[in-house]
């Protein structure tokens, strides 16, 4: 069950209260008695613990770094080298 903060925006009172997703949202302030309830907005918190958690639990072939692929020197020989004009023609 999610834990939800309200804040009342007549007397500042911020509370949090345990709800089911299905109930709605409260809108009467405990201490005031006002309809002044406005859910607050919180960052949630994730916590991954434990070394290597990407790499060793999720990996694929997808998340490698490509190889470079070296050429031997038979595909050497066979690459076309360019050829300048001579200086003399």
């Amino acid at each position: 069950m999610p834990i939800y903060t309200y804040r009342c925006e007549n007397c500042g009172i911020q509370f949090e209260r345990h709800q089911s997703f299905t109930d709605s949202p409260l809108k009467t302030c405990p201490e005031c008695r006002k309809k002044a309830l406005k859910k607050v907005i919180t960052p949630t918190k994730i916590i991954f613990k434990g070394s290597g958690f990407y790499a060793t639990d999720h990996k694929s072939p997808s998340g490698e770094s490509p190889k470079v692929k070296k050429s031997s020197p038979k595909e050497k020989e066979n690459t076309p080298t360019e050829s300048k004009p001579s200086s003399g023609e």
